[in-house]
């Protein structure tokens, strides 16, 4: 075979071999989609009326005690602290602190300890940032009991203050 004929063959098996070849595709890069920011409220951090019925530390609105005792257990601090802050938050808020005792003790003990125990929870509210102009103390004694059984279960669910808000 003449030089010529092997150039024009190696050619022709070269094209031949390119043709049967597969092309290689490269993807295209696509561009990702432009994101978008979901459209929140802007929340100042400040509680809101609508938080006393959802904020799970503003819901708690009894804070108990032990018997004849008027000092707050460590457990309801948290509670204190969540309702000053909303009481800062809300300058128009005003707060009712209902002093309740067991049946145990005469009517005019009684009276005393729950205005003592309501005491102790605004005092506490003051000290977490709430006003005293916000608050008002009334005792029920043994007049208003959750619970009328004569057991230390049903006496221990008498033993408490209840927060009520009298302004939002």
């Amino acid at each position: 075979m003449n030089k010529t004929v092997r150039i024009a063959l190696v050619a022709l098996l070269c094209m031949g071999a390119a043709a049967c070849t597969k092309k290689e595709v490269k993807p295209q890069p696509v561009a990702p989609p432009p994101v978008v920011a979901p459209v929140a409220p802007v929340s100042d951090g400040k509680y809101t009326p609508a938080d006393l019925d959802t904020d799970a530390c503003l819901r708690q609105r009894v804070v108990y005690f032990d018997f004849d005792k008027s000092e707050i257990k460590p457990e309801f601090q948290a509670i204190m602290a969540c309702h000053a802050k909303y009481l800062q938050d809300r300058p128009t808020a005003q707060i009712r602190l209902e002093g309740n005792a067991d049946e145990r003790g005469t009517r005019e003990y009684n009276l005393g300890l729950g205005e003592r125990r309501g005491n102790a929870v605004s005092s506490a509210l003051q000290a977490d940032g709430g006003s005293a102009s916000q608050l008002s103390v009334v005792s029920y004694g043994k007049e208003k009991p959750v619970c009328r059984e004569h057991n230390e279960d049903c006496w221990s669910k008498n033993r408490r203050v209840n927060i009520v808000y009298t302004a939002q």
